[in-house]
């Protein structure tokens, strides 16, 4: 299993950081996770960490060596995060349970699987071309599905930070499910919070990601993103990762190979 990926996470123009970012991998399987804590609710950032930690944990846990289930690890490892969560409001008597996004996938055996609740995102390109892309959780999701508004009018629209799936809610989370993606040597997953994808058009991302190796798309990315965003900028948190044998001169300085690794006991 051959693989470059790469990680980061800015606080953009926000007094906090809210976001939290992580991979893991083990000799035939990766995990990428993305928690975005909801700024509208108190320790939005507690809610991060503790779902991207409890997705990590049971990833180490399980991946002996691969995953035997992605999409149900998946589902479980977030709903186990959402009671987590709650367990931590009861805990320390907290008057509201604090909220997260959060997208996760595992490549395994040259495929992709992943899940997600709210509207972080999780891109997958080809090349030039994005092969496909969550679709978010929000009102002005909705409300593009339906037709009333364009793509480009989700970007502004005045009800964009609206979602209506979480983890730390009221009610337990709608986790969605993607369909299990044969991944080619050369495909880019990409996950990243809100503060990236809401500045940057599809095209833009597909040609950073396309023009750069991995290690040096994602800081390009947040580059333009922050910039972007200005002073009053969102967080902004994005990891990637580009499949199998180096496509790109220079990439195999980034490439981690899992061959030599162990297996697990």
């Amino acid at each position: 299993m051959k693989f470059a990926v790469f990680q980061q996470s800015r606080q953009g123009g926000r007094k906090y950081n809210q976001d939290r970012v992580a991979y893991s991998y083990s000799k035939d399987a990766v995990l990428l996770v993305v928690a975005d804590g909801m700024g509208g609710h108190f320790h939005g950032e507690v809610a991060a960490q503790i779902t991207v930690q409890m997705i990590a944990d049971m990833f180490q846990k399980h991946a002996r060596p691969h995953i035997k289930d992605p999409h149900r690890f998946l589902s479980a490892a977030m709903i186990s995060g959402h009671e987590a969560i709650l367990d931590y409001t009861a805990k320390h008597n907290l008057l509201e349970s604090p909220r997260t996004t959060c997208v996760a996938a595992i490549v395994q055996q040259d495929h992709a699987y992943w899940a997600h609740v709210g509207d972080s995102r999780l891109y997958m390109f080809r090349g030039m071309r994005m092969v496909t892309r969550t679709k978010d959780h929000s009102k002005v999701q909705q409300m593009f599905d339906e037709g009333k508004i364009s793509e480009a009018e989700m970007y502004t629209h005045p009800e964009r930070n609206k979602i209506y799936n979480c983890l730390g809610g009221f009610l337990p989370p709608d986790v969605e499910l993607g369909k299990r993606m044969p991944i080619r040597d050369g495909d880019t997953l990409m996950l990243c919070s809100d503060g990236v994808w809401s500045v940057l058009s599809v095209a833009e991302i597909a040609s950073i990601i396309d023009t750069y190796t991995i290690t040096r798309a994602i800081p390009e990315l947040l580059d333009h993103a922050e910039f972007r965003g200005g002073e009053e900028g969102d967080n902004l948190s994005a990891v990637g990762l580009t499949w199998g044998e180096p496509q790109k001169r220079g990439l195999h300085h980034d490439t981690v190979s899992t061959a030599q690794m162990p297996l697990a006991d």
